[in-house]
């Protein structure tokens, strides 16, 4: 039974100092819990703070994510950060396709598919986003958005594909205070889990995290279903009290 993912994605917040106050408390919290040895811990920061965040986690157990990366393995794209640049810094994992990023800037899942793959091939697992958004679940596309999603990703990464992670976050549930009920949200990750079945026979080892507003108060049932194997945290995340329920959550 693989250990559950507790990945927290700090958005656009922080600051040194506040990076600092915030990864001192969770780093205390987990080396007085048994949970950091039941639960794999990552943090997946604005790339500003790579390097400060980098030096804070070392020896920790905690693993350091970036928030993005470029299609382009190098060359003239002011503004973009490659995979091998984050891989200089140990990043271990790089959220693509959050919806934030589809919605605000317009990325198409060929581009997501893109990301996913030069993420790979520096040796970073790629955290790839999928998820409706409430017209197209109240049109009952659920199931149709998500597949479509994933398969760019599959058909881009081929055999290659058990080495990601999917994050499932429902457009209508993240930093509304919505979530998706424990059913809904298993139902939608057994889907996701049947697609990654028949693309590879190492499916087993594919976290599949839920993404939709998990905090505190829900992580426990979230947590539960047969097929969350944790969860990619967003506002639950900057708070260090809840994000170590969480964990602990993650842990039984």
């Amino acid at each position: 039974m693989k250990q559950k993912l507790i990945a927290g994605n700090w958005k656009m917040n922080g600051g040194l100092a506040a990076n600092e106050a915030l990864l001192h408390d969770v780093r205390q919290g987990l080396a007085h819990a048994l949970a950091s040895k039941h639960a794999q811990v990552a943090v997946c920061v604005p790339a500003v703070y790579l390097s400060q965040v980098q030096q804070m986690v070392a020896g920790s157990g905690i693993d350091l994510g970036a928030q993005d990366v470029s299609i382009h393995a190098q060359g003239a794209y002011t503004g973009e950060i490659s995979a091998a640049m984050l891989k200089d810094f140990a990043v271990r994992y790089a959220i693509v396709g959050h919806s934030e990023r589809r919605q605000y800037h317009g990325e198409t899942d060929a581009q997501v598919a893109l990301k996913a793959q030069q993420a790979l091939s520096a040796g970073v697992t790629p955290i790839v986003c999928v998820g409706e958004t409430l017209a197209e679940r109240e049109a009952g596309k659920t199931e149709e958005v998500v597949k479509r999603q994933l398969a760019a990703v599959i058909h881009a990464n081929g055999h290659c594909i058990s080495e990601i992670v999917v994050a499932y976050e429902p457009v209508w549930a993240i930093g509304t205070g919505q979530t998706a009920s424990p059913e809904e949200a298993q139902a939608v990750h057994a889907v996701l889990r049947g697609q990654l079945k028949a693309a590879t026979e190492h499916s087993d080892r594919v976290h599949i995290l839920y993404g939709g507003s998990m905090n505190a108060a829900n992580a426990v049932e979230l947590l539960a279903q047969p097929d969350i194997d944790g969860g990619l945290i967003g506002g639950a995340a900057l708070k260090a009290a809840d994000f170590l329920t969480i964990i602990s959550a993650a842990a039984h």
